[in-house]
């Protein structure tokens, strides 16, 4: 008898126990949630953020409201977050910028990406596809590759600025070939794809968004595409691992969802449940792919690992390149 009763009491304490976080899951949100992002309006990382915080909207029943805080790389918008209370409420709408930025010499970054975030679900990543000017001499990234290694920094790559994703592929690829090349550093990518157009800089690494518009207007060619399959986009341009260089996919930037260290493990799930939601949707999906997205939405415990083996990765470019911040 005494037995059926301790167990009828160590029952209740566990459901008392787990009720506290399905009852915060079921009453949150009860407010407007705010969606930093560290980079301008108009970017892929801030489209992206708006497809989701709409579709968020309408699924939770309050207002998802996207933030831009552009600056320093976005520092600004990162170490905000960090600092905001732990409840659900300011989330961190992040790139590779999270794990770079403390990582390079110098830096100005006063966060740990680990101890003071909480990772909730990895959105999307934002293939890179290799690109010079239509009529440049350049036929391949074989042929790429030999000139550079021909001689010492003959050719240059443009990059959106120093350690950023465009900056770090080139990084990768020098490091994986031994070759060196110049780095010629731009704010954003825009200015530095015009001047990979116009002939004044070798070539670069760049998000895939809009470029079949420009090789079709006989501006750019594509040399490789960081995805594994061929790109049907890109018809006859090779894979990075079937031009012969395998693991430069991995510079593909990806683009998700953090919330500040200590935030409750229930409203964590929530929160990516709406997300994967969200990347569900035939709409969402469909608009992902016009933005050359990948669509991941997977679970806070699979994007922490993720961060973990990426930011290991960058570490190791960033220690042999050299590279510093700004």
């Amino acid at each position: 008898m005494k037995r059926g009763i301790i167990a009828v009491l160590a029952a209740a304490g566990v459901l008392g126990s787990a009720l506290p976080g399905a009852a915060i899951a079921q009453a949150f949100p009860t407010k407007p949630i705010k969606m930093v992002v560290g980079f301008a309006a108009g970017g892929p990382t801030d489209v992206i953020a708006r497809v989701m915080a709409a579709d968020m909207t309408a699924s939770m029943g309050e207002s998802v409201i996207v933030e831009n805080r552009p600056g320093a790389n976005a520092i600004i918008a990162t170490e905000a977050v960090a600092k905001a209370p732990a409840d659900g409420y300011t989330l961190l709408f992040s790139s590779l910028s999270l794990l770079v930025n403390p990582l390079l010499p110098a830096t100005k970054a006063n966060y740990d990406p680990f101890r003071d975030f909480t990772p909730v679900s990895n959105a999307a990543a934002l293939p890179m596809v290799v690109v010079t000017a239509a009529d440049s001499p350049i036929g391949s990234m074989k042929d790429l590759v030999e000139r550079a290694k021909a001689k010492a920094e003959a050719l240059s790559y443009g990059t959106s600025g120093i350690g950023g994703s465009t900056h770090l592929a080139g990084a990768m690829l020098e490091q994986m070939t031994g070759a060196k090349m110049i780095n010629v550093p731009f704010k954003g990518n825009g200015p530095a794809l015009s001047e990979v157009m116009a002939g004044r800089v070798s070539f670069m690494f760049y998000p895939v968004i809009g470029i079949a518009e420009q090789v079709a207007a006989k501006k750019l060619r594509v040399l490789a595409v960081g995805t594994e399959k061929p790109s049907p986009d890109f018809p006859g341009v090779p894979t990075m691992a079937e031009a012969g260089y395998p693991g430069l996919e991995a510079t593909a930037p990806w683009v998700g969802v953090l919330a500040p260290a200590g935030t409750p493990p229930a409203v964590v799930a929530r929160l990516a449940e709406e997300m994967r939601k969200s990347l569900a949707k035939p709409a969402t999906q469909a608009r992902m792919k016009q933005l050359g997205a990948v669509v991941i939405g997977d679970t806070p415990a699979e994007f922490a690992a993720f961060l973990k083996k990426d930011q290991e990765r960058w570490a190791r470019v960033i220690k042999a390149s050299g590279v510093k911040a700004e």
